[in-house]
């Protein structure tokens, strides 16, 4: 067999005869309406993206609510803090000083140890208080501070969930 015997059916028929005498062939292919059929699925996807983008913007909203609030509360402890530690400066500036006036005051060797004992012993005792105030503000600013954000992520994530 070969290429000159060989016959091709189609069910094409000549739709033009082109100006170089050449035939466009015409398909009959049944026509689908893409709109029909795609369309309500279309119509679902828009309204379950537009659902979503709703929630997610919510969502959103509150997360950025919750991240201003521990904004907020941590600026106003870290000001706490801040004013803690200045009044802890004064306070054992204000010993120092104190300290020095009695050393000059001192009369003895026997005078300046008794001294520079009891003010060591007075700064220890005043040193280990004023780090457990500290260590006490730096918690609660960190609690204050993650609490919001961590209640917001909680209630999102049960309701994604």
């Amino acid at each position: 067999m070969n290429d000159a015997n060989v016959k091709v059916e189609t069910n094409a028929t000549p739709q033009d005869v082109g100006a170089n005498g050449s035939a466009k062939l015409r398909f009959d292919v049944p026509f689908f309406n893409m709109q029909t059929i795609f369309g309500g699925l279309a119509d679902q996807g828009a309204t379950r993206a537009q659902a979503n983008f709703a929630k997610m913007r919510a969502t959103s909203e509150e997360i950025t609510a919750a991240v201003c609030d521990a904004c907020s509360t941590n600026a106003k402890r870290a000001s706490d803090y801040g004013i803690k530690l200045i009044e802890i400066s004064h306070i054992n500036t204000s010993s120092t000083l104190d300290f020095i006036s009695q050393l000059v005051d001192a009369r003895s060797f026997a005078d300046l140890v008794n001294l520079s004992t009891a003010h060591s012993r007075k700064t220890l005792e005043a040193t280990s208080a004023q780090n457990r105030e500290l260590w006490d503000l730096a918690q609660k600013v960190a609690t204050e501070t993650a609490e919001p954000i961590k209640q917001s992520f909680n209630r999102v994530l049960r309701r994604a969930a």
